[in-house]
This record gives structure tokens, C-alpha cells and sequence, in this order.
């Protein structure tokens, strides 16, 4: 058995407090060099202890989602960014279904300028950002409220989005992985998902690079229901291969080279 040296013991520690951290934020904590962080992960991915993934690490096995209101803190201009280009899909008086996520919320956030809309969405924080605005009409499906998600999601919430017919269904996924297709961690939230993709006549997925590399244990369905993606980085060429194939369009957004924190 290997024994961590100081550097790695001190990786695995703020592992265990964040979930995922970047390179530069690891030496940023340890006050040491990128190069000096990467040797260390680098014997830590050989001994299984850690995982690369996009733009960072996260410890092995770690395939529970960080909290909501952890996410929501998290790669806030890239998701700012995916947000704007979103809503330019978006024209006055559609109906959407929205499901719960720190990305799709940006996105709530960037549709206050749109006026008329009907939004069914299970996210508490969503439908709290829209309620009163631009002449925007909200339904919150209900049931059983979780904290992690800040959301329902359970049949309750199920049988409301099945009342509606949707222009779009703008989504967040836990992962996008080349050979499963979307995935997210929790087979309720992924229940939701495929439920609001069955409603509307065309699908959208906001989802940030990160998602590219991360792992999730539920598949929420293939690439073909998918109209579009919108992200902050060109997909890897597998999973760019898939897309394409599918006929999904994918969109990188523009990022804001703002002093905002990500």
C-alpha cells in the first residue's frame, strides 16, 4: 500500500471538502508550483486514489453531484455565457419546460428580457427568479421538495409536466459521455428529464465542458432527442463524432473575459 506523501495527503484532503478541484487551484491552495501539483496527481491517478477529468481532478469513485447551492457558485461565467446564448433561442411567448440545475437556473435568469412565456420547470429557484416577470406564467411542478436539488422530483412533479405540450425543454445534464449518451446522478432527476423531453417538440441541453469528462450513473437517453447543445468548449472529437451523427447542433457560447469568478 502506498503511503501519500505530504503534497498528495494535502490533494486528497481538499478532495474530500470541494469534490473537484483544477490544477491551478490545488497550487493556489498548497502554495506550490502547477508543475509541482500535477507530478503529485499524476502518481495519485497511477495508485486509483484520483481521477483527471475536465480541467481537474476529483477523487475516485466520486460520482454523487456536489449540492445545488455548491454548483450554483461554481464556473459562473462559462454558465453566464451558455445562459445568453440559450435564451437567444428563445422567442417571446413560448412555452417551456425547464428542469432543475445551476446552469439551467443562469438560464432563467437570462429569459427575465423575454415576455409571455409559460414555464413549467420542478426548480424552486427557477420559478422564484420568473414569478411576476415580463408577463412570464409559471407552474411549479410539486411533490416531495429535496434540498440537494433545491427541486421536486418525483412522480408528482411528472404528472404536471404531462399536462403541458412544450415549445422547448431546456435541460441540465450530469454528464455527457461519448458511448451512453446524457447521464445525470439521480434516476429521479433523470425521470424528469425524460419526461420534459417527451413533452416538448424540441429539446435543448445547456451543460457546461465540465460535463464532458464527468461520470454519472444514469442515462437519461441517447443523443438523437437532443436538438441542441449549447456549451463553453468544443466537445472532444468522440463525443463530437456522436453529436453529429445525431444531428445535434452545438453551440459554444461566447465567454465574457470579465474578472468574474468561476
Amino acid at each position: 500500500m502506498n503511503v501519500p506523501t505530504r503534497w498528495q495527503s494535502a490533494i486528497l484532503d481538499a478532495l474530500r471538502v470541494t469534490g473537484r478541484e483544477s490544477i491551478t487551484s490545488l497550487a493556489e491552495r498548497l502554495n506550490v508550483s502547477d508543475e509541482t501539483v500535477r507530478r503529485h496527481v499524476k502518481d495519485l491517478v497511477e495508485q486509483g486514489t484520483v481521477h483527471r477529468v475536465h480541467g481537474g481532478v476529483v477523487l475516485a469513485g466520486a460520482l454523487a453531484e456536489p449540492p445545488f447551492s455548491r454548483r450554483i457558485k461554481e464556473r459562473i461565467t462559462a454558465k453566464r455565457a451558455i445562459a445568453k446564448s440559450v435564451a437567444a433561442l428563445v422567442s417571446d411567448g413560448m412555452t417551456l419546460l425547464i428542469d432543475s440545475g445551476s446552469t439551467t437556473t443562469y438560464v432563467a435568469e437570462a429569459l427575465q428580457q423575454r415576455s409571455g412565456l409559460t414555464v413549467v420547470t420542478n426548480s424552486i429557484e427557477i420559478a422564484r427568479m420568473l414569478l411576476g416577470r415580463s408577463d412570464c406564467a409559471v407552474q411549479l411542478a410539486g411533490g416531495a421538495l429535496r434540498a440537494d436539488i433545491g427541486a421536486a422530483a418525483g412522480q408528482e412533479a411528472i404528472e404536471l409536466i404531462n399536462e403541458f405540450r412544450a415549445d422547448l425543454a431546456i435541460l441540465s445534464m450530469g454528464a455527457i459521455d461519448a458511448k451512453d449518451g446524457y447521464m445525470d446522478f439521480d434516476i429521479d432527476e433523470a425521470r424528469v428529464a425524460r419526461a420534459m423531453i417527451d413533452r416538448a417538440d424540441r429539446t435543448i441541453v445547456a451543460a457546461d465542458a465540465w460535463k464532458f469528462t464527468a461520470k454519472a450513473r444514469v442515462r437519461v437517453c441517447g443523443f438523437e432527442p437532443i436538438a441542441t447543445l449549447v456549451t463553453d468548449e468544443a466537445p472532444p472529437a468522440a463525443l463530437r463524432e456522436k453529436l453529429e451523427a445525431a444531428g445535434t447542433q452545438t453551440l459554444v457560447a461566447a465567454l465574457s473575459h470579465s474578472a468574474e469568478p468561476n
